[in-house]
């Protein structure tokens, strides 16, 4: 008799919330641009990125695989996040949902909100995501520490 694999799946909701002293024009700009986005959301330290396409619109994808470094979790392991827009409102909204395998098995599927609000001295962003995290992933926890790195980047694109 062969070891049955449990199949789990947890589910979690997560907000971020970032202020940006650029006006909300700027931020979502550097969400639709691919090669703004590609600065600031693209891996560096820990994952070597192989490709990456944007197809920013409703309908549309992004797709990007990288593997990843030495030192880390799972040396030379391929990581591929895609994604599919499922609403946009320029300067105001982007609704995607997006999955996250890991060398061809899927670990993760998400339904991400990004908000961007008006202020007196520029952009509240708010990220909500919906998560359903499969046996093996990062869970949710990791994941909201992993967004909460890639927004702080955000704040070097929009310096420049």
């Amino acid at each position: 008799m062969t070891p049955t694999t449990e199949r789990t799946v947890t589910h979690s909701t997560f907000t971020i919330r970032r202020h940006y002293t650029a006006k909300p024009d700027r931020v979502f700009a550097a969400f639709a641009d691919p090669e703004k986005k590609r600065r600031w959301f693209a891996p560096r330290d820990s994952r070597d990125l192989g490709s990456y396409e944007m197809d920013f619109r409703v309908g549309g994808t992004e797709r990007s695989a990288s593997r990843m470094k030495e030192g880390t979790p799972f040396p030379g392991a391929e990581l591929v996040n895609q994604t599919t827009y499922q609403d946009i409102v320029p300067d105001a909204r982007i609704v995607m949902a997006y999955t996250m395998a890991m060398d061809g098995r899927r670990f993760s599927a998400s339904l991400a909100t990004i908000a961007f609000v008006p202020t007196g001295d520029g952009t509240d962003l708010v990220f909500t995501e919906q998560g359903a995290y499969f046996e093996g992933s990062d869970g949710p926890r990791l994941r909201e520490q992993g967004w909460t790195k890639i927004l702080e980047k955000l704040d070097g694109e929009l310096a420049g």
